[in-house]
């Protein structure tokens, strides 16, 4: 753990940049800060300081986009922020699994036991659906760190939980991941067939084929 990561994190104590943070990474591209305040209740001028805060703390990045409306100052780009690409993490006192998982995945790929890892990771979501029982499965993909969110017809998750992992083994950590959600669809007595890999820049690689799906168990 570092101290950065501890001082980052920190700021989202506060309410206010909580809401802002949340508002911003839900909408998974960028958003002026006029969005950013009436989506989070707050005034323009709160909303663009706390914006900058957590910019600084590196959560957040910012840029710039043309103005689309005509007139006076339209020449004028508005700023506008996303979710920052990096993690930050604590553990008390410090752990680093993901260390670990990053030389079990390269044992596996060494070993050329893809297949194995499949079979082991499909049995692991489908233990996962046992403590979600009755849960719809945009409500459990979003306990588990996914940000399921509707599209065209289907489920798409804004974030890859095993992202540093993906970045380093992207054809064994997706394929896992695609076992880990059919399993996880199965025991929870959904169709695993709708789990497929669709990925796209910036997002988990998997896609589900949409139903009936209400994300927030509603």
């Amino acid at each position: 753990m570092s101290s950065d990561d501890l001082d980052a994190l920190a700021l989202l104590h506060d309410p206010v940049r909580r809401s802002l943070y949340a508002v911003v990474a839900a909408r998974g591209g960028d958003v002026g800060r006029g969005e950013a305040a009436e989506a989070a209740g707050v005034s323009r001028t709160l909303a663009g300081h706390h914006l900058d805060k957590l910019v600084e703390a590196g959560l957040l990045e910012s840029g710039f986009r043309p103005q689309e409306k005509k007139g006076p100052g339209s020449g004028r780009p508005a700023k506008v922020y996303r979710r920052a690409r990096g993690e930050r993490s604590v553990s008390l006192p410090p752990r680093d699994y993901a260390a670990l998982a990053s030389v079990l995945a390269g044992v596996v790929d060494a070993l050329g036991a893809e297949e194995q890892a499949e079979q082991a990771a499909r049995a692991a979501g489908a233990r996962m659906a046992g403590k979600h029982a009755g849960e719809p499965v945009g409500q459990v993909l979003e306990a588990r760190g996914y940000e399921p969110y509707e599209e065209g017809g289907a489920l798409r998750l804004r974030n890859c939980p095993f992202h540093v992992l993906a970045e380093e083994q992207p054809l064994l950590v997706c394929s896992m991941n695609l076992a880990l959600c059919q399993g996880l669809l199965e025991g929870l007595g959904d169709d695993p067939a709708r789990a497929a890999l669709d990925p796209r820049p910036g997002e988990c690689c998997v896609t589900l084929k949409q139903t009936d799906i209400d994300i927030e168990g509603g």
